[in-house]
């Protein structure tokens, strides 16, 4: 019999292979990206003092989004959680995907964060 690939479960394995080689510093923070079906989430973490310094998420009302799920949405919150971390003085951030193919809204996310002024 075979059994059931788990693919929440495979991404989470991957997830942690990666955060043990990727860690944020309150010079070089870290951008987390969280994506569900209905949502995508964007933090700045600051891993040494265990803070989110910056966040953005298609939650926030004032972007008036029509779909929150899609390439747009994600390049907006790519575009905000940017200008965020540029205001509170963060230039320079270390990517951490959280281990979700680097495709589709995770690259317009990112994308737009680096022409927005954010360096990886």
């Amino acid at each position: 019999m075979l059994k059931k690939i788990d693919k929440n479960a495979t991404r989470i394995k991957r997830h942690k292979r990666i955060r043990n080689k990727i860690s944020g510093t309150k010079a070089c923070p870290r951008l987390s990206v969280f994506r569900s079906s209905a949502h995508i989430y964007a933090q700045i973490i600051d891993d040494e003092n265990g803070n989110t310094l910056v966040q953005a998420s298609t939650l926030d009302k004032s972007l008036n989004l029509e779909s929150t799920k899609n390439i747009e949405a994600a390049k907006e919150i790519g575009k905000l959680v940017a200008q965020r971390a540029l205001d509170a003085g963060i230039e320079n951030v270390v990517f951490d995907r959280s281990g979700y193919i680097y495709h589709g809204r995770i690259k317009a996310l990112a994308d737009a964060a680096r022409e927005a002024g954010l360096k990886f």
